[in-house]
């Protein structure tokens, strides 16, 4: 039993099934950027075990296509049990078992990466410090307690839990956080202009003067869905329980927090991007932006920045500009863009743990493909000195 399954896995019966199915789910994927764009096609297609049908429906689902993880992890144990079958140490066979090294490393990379890698972005006014980067799509609910002068607690709730609903208790919140709804895209309208038929979105604060509807998935590449929520702020049950100060909405189209209080505590509500926090910091120092003369095309932008690594001791100056980015702590630093009027700098971070795969893979194949062509060349060269043309 277990010689015929790996007969199955190191076939090559199997390899072209997964090519052929990689074919059809990237043709299938392009049309689908369509009615989902690119970065729904990417989560539904490429970056999941089954593609689903149908796509939209929260209720049942049914399994039609395998996703790019399981094609690519498939091809992965495939290539690697073929090469261990017919593996066979002579000098003749280095540059092709080198070439099949490379291209395991080069799969295996791409899927380190598509799993662990994270991508973000920082934006820096001159003069402006900032130790943490904002994820362009995740967003995360943060719940601030601001009774102390010195410093703030902040409690951040990412957005998958918030999609899952339900009771949500934390050891640093004094109360329960319960979600009444959530919206994955949304609308908000003050409640005289969104109709009369219209209902408050929640009790108190903003929420209580503005409606929210539900809207599709946003499609286009440079849009991006607008995250809502209704929650309830519900003490914890016990004696000499606190009333509730009631439901809330909480929006990324709401630019300022909304404060309430508990428990004779201040506390600040908000939606926000997602951050990701890091042992160090950046300074704008001064951003440049070259165009090509006579024109509004950029030819140049560049950051100059202070970082600053208290952990490490460290204080230097660097400079961030177009295909030169800053390394550092296994994160990159590219200079994306900029805001208009040159008001801030927006560098683009990337942390990827197997950024190294690609090349180290191309190196090695390379080395493969160069010795096996030597190798050969050689030989043919030995076999016509000993049996000359005639």
């Amino acid at each position: 039993m277990a010689h015929r399954f790996f007969d199955f896995i190191s076939s090559l019966k199997l390899t072209i099934v997964c090519l052929s199915a990689a074919m059809i789910l990237v043709f299938v994927g392009t049309l689908a950027q369509v009615n989902f764009g690119i970065h729904e096609v990417q989560e539904r297609y490429f970056q999941s075990l089954v593609v689903w049908w149908p796509a939209g429906s929260q209720g049942l689902r049914i399994p039609v296509f395998p996703g790019g993880h399981l094609i690519g992890g498939v091809l992965l144990v495939n290539l690697v049990a073929a090469h261990l079958r017919r593996f066979r140490w002579s000098w003749s066979k280095l540059g092709i078992h080198l070439t099949h090294a490379g291209l395991i490393i080069l799969l295996a990379g791409g899927l380190f990466t598509d799993l662990f890698s994270v991508e973000s972005f920082m934006r820096l006014a001159p003069g402006e410090t900032k130790n943490y980067s904002e994820d362009s799509r995740a967003v995360e609910l943060v719940v601030v307690d601001g009774s102390d002068k010195e410093f703030e607690q902040v409690t951040a709730i990412p957005e998958e839990r918030l999609k899952r609903g339900g009771t949500i208790a934390l050891a640093s919140l004094p109360f329960r956080i319960i979600v009444r709804h959530f919206y994955q895209n949304s609308q908000l309208q003050p409640l005289d202009q969104a109709g009369p038929n219209a209902v408050p979105a929640a009790s108190q604060g903003v929420g209580a003067r503005v409606a929210v509807s539900e809207l599709p998935r946003a499609t286009a590449q440079n849009e991006g869905d607008l995250v809502s929520a209704v929650i309830e702020i519900a003490p914890v049950p016990g004696p000499d329980v606190p009333p509730s100060p009631g439901t809330w909405l909480v929006s990324g189209q709401l630019d300022t927090p909304q404060t309430f209080s508990f428990a004779g505590k201040p506390w600040r509500l908000a939606m926000r991007q997602a951050r990701y926090y890091k042992p160090f910091s950046l300074t704008l120092k001064k951003f440049t932006h070259e165009r090509y003369p006579g024109t509004q095309i950029p030819k140049n932008f560049a950051s100059s920045a202070t970082l600053n690594d208290p952990e490490r001791n460290e204080s230097r100056d660097v400079l961030i500009y177009m295909n030169h980015p800053l390394r550092y702590r296994g994160e990159t630093f590219f200079q994306s863009g900029f805001e208009e009027n040159e008001a801030a700098t927006i560098l683009q971070v990337v942390y990827n743990p197997s950024f190294i795969a690609p090349y180290l893979a191309c190196v090695i194949v390379g080395v493969g493909l160069l010795f096996q062509l030597t190798w050969h060349f050689v030989g043919f060269l030995r076999r016509r000195k000993t049996h000359p043309a005639k």
